[in-house]
């Protein structure tokens, strides 16, 4: 469902497949509810593991919004996010973090 060359990952709210991406408006919505001074700090943080559950549900919400979907981070808290290999917070943290690789990824040559 999504393209992983346009920076889409494929995320499960509640059993329906969501198409999300980082795009240039989520990653400002998202610099904002984080509090961050540059994305950088916010990759830099998740090479590190050193991410909260609040990052990751801002990263989730910044992608499907980027993906077109309406909702907040208050419809996400009880939905049961998932994506191909499971569901809860283990899942949630590999799409926040396919969303930030995807969208900082160079194009295969």
């Amino acid at each position: 469902m999504s393209n992983p060359f346009a920076g889409e990952v494929t995320i499960t709210l509640d059993g329906a497949a969501q198409v999300a991406k980082l795009t240039l408006g989520a990653l400002a919505e998202l610099e904002a509810a984080l509090g961050e001074d540059s994305l950088l700090a916010l990759v830099e943080r998740f090479e590190a593991g050193r991410f909260s559950s609040r990052d990751v549900l801002a990263l989730v919400v910044a992608g499907l919004r980027g993906g077109g979907w309406r909702g907040g981070a208050g419809d996400l808290i009880a939905a049961e996010i998932g994506d191909d290999v499971g569901t809860g917070p283990v899942a949630a943290a590999r799409i926040a973090a396919q969303l930030l690789a995807r969208a900082f990824a160079l194009p295969e040559s």
